[in-house]
């Protein structure tokens, strides 16, 4: 089963809309828009064939059905990355970006592993965890953030709330695709490779049987600067990346849903938030640091 919209008590939650803008881009290459939303098990995703990776990935999480399986017991031992034939190789990144020089960074999961490593039995949730190993749900990020705090709240969400209540969520992830995105220091193919250095995340769930929504967002750009992974930006009028100089790298962060949505171009189905921070997105960016709540010391605190 692919990412369901009635997962939760019937529900709707749509997958995220791309902007017009996107939209524009697939209708001048003349490319159906719906070849490269792609199911798996247990979630979907729908894929940036600009980019060569996703713009988001959809996922429902069942934690009373929620499986344990070692990432060691999958492929017979081995992490089988590979390229999905349902759409052209040529749109998607592959182990030529992964293993090329200065590819100091991981094979990040957008959608976690363990998240729909759920079934009635261990093989269907056994292939729901192996179906989660393909390049278009990857997005390279750095071990201080893939292994780190990102992780942190990733398993957080999965064990302490969905698995250990046998609760049930819908989560949307993905990177923030922008212009400003810094560039790989290596060519791959001939081509220029922006590499995203934000990531968020969107868990909707239910409370007394009413929707709710929170968002989560994170950041790597310094890292990727530090290692020399990615060309110097230059330095000129006041952007939107000029606010994120604030965010701590590796460092997670709760937000609006409409700030992510900003953010990314995104539209995301409507539902009750209780993290309400109205302030302005100048004043978020560059003030976020004391008002988050985060992960500290293996614990959290979240708006829920």
């Amino acid at each position: 089963m692919s990412y369901s919209e009635t997962f939760l008590n019937k529900n709707k939650i749509s997958t995220p809309k791309i902007s017009k803008g996107e939209l524009e881009k697939f209708n001048s290459d003349s490319l159906e828009l719906s070849k490269y939303y792609l199911d798996y098990q247990n979630y979907s995703l729908l894929h940036n064939p600009f980019r060569k990776f996703p713009y988001f990935t959809a996922s429902n999480i069942d934690g009373a059905l929620f499986k344990k399986i070692k990432r060691e017991d999958l492929f017979s031992g081995s992490d089988r990355w590979s390229k999905d034939n349902r759409i052209p190789y040529s749109s998607q990144f592959g182990k030529e970006l992964y293993s090329a020089d200065k590819s100091d960074f991981d094979k990040g999961h957008m959608t976690k592993r363990e998240d729909v490593q759920w079934g009635t039995d261990i093989e269907s949730a056994k292939k729901a965890a192996e179906s989660t190993f393909y390049y278009t749900n990857a997005i390279p990020q750095l071990d201080r953030l893939n292994r780190g705090v990102w992780r942190k709240i990733e398993d957080y969400i999965l064990h302490h709330e969905v698995v250990k209540s046998n609760l049930k969520i819908s989560l949307f992830t993905g990177p923030a695709l922008r212009n400003d995105d810094p560039e790989f220091v290596t060519i791959i193919n001939n081509e220029l490779v922006k590499l995203p250095y934000l990531f968020w995340k969107v868990v909707y769930y239910l409370k007394e049987d009413d929707l709710f929504r929170t968002g989560f967002i994170t950041s790597q750009k310094k890292l990727l600067e530090k290692r020399r992974i990615t060309k110097p930006l230059s330095r000129g009028p006041s952007t939107t990346r000029e606010y994120f100089t604030k965010f701590k790298d590796a460092e997670t962060y709760q937000v609006k849903v409409s700030f992510i949505e900003k953010l990314c171009e995104l539209q995301f189905a409507e539902a009750t938030e209780t993290f309400q921070d109205d302030t302005p997105e100048k004043l978020i960016l560059s003030g976020i640091e004391v008002r988050a709540d985060k992960v500290l010391n293996g614990t959290i605190n979240l708006k829920l």
